[in-house]
């Protein structure tokens, strides 16, 4: 059987109403970044599909939800100034003079 492309892969499954799972190489082709950047990735909470061998399988579709998601909290974030997850600064308080 000869390798198919994720198109042909797409198309293949369309009817079935399910989508092909990428493996962590495969992400890591579609979106130009390393295999580090994926683990980042998943550790912010890239959603990851159960296998049932070793290894990691990605659905497009919802990695691409994800990483909206993300671009928008981004932005949110950006525009406040400040990272909602950052521990508050202290507020700085002038020393008494005497």
């Amino acid at each position: 059987m000869a390798t198919q492309t994720l198109a042909e892969r797409s198309e293949t499954l369309r009817p079935t109403g399910l989508s092909p799972l990428l493996t962590t190489a495969q992400l890591m082709a579609r979106y130009g970044v390393s295999n580090w950047t994926v683990n980042e990735w998943v550790k912010k909470g890239c959603p990851v599909e159960p296998t049932s061998f070793r290894g990691r399988r990605f659905d497009l579709d919802e990695v691409r939800k994800w990483m909206a998601a993300e671009t928008a909290l981004d932005a949110v974030v950006k525009a406040a100034g400040s990272d909602p997850a950052a521990p508050p600064a202290p507020e700085f308080v002038r020393p008494r003079t005497a």
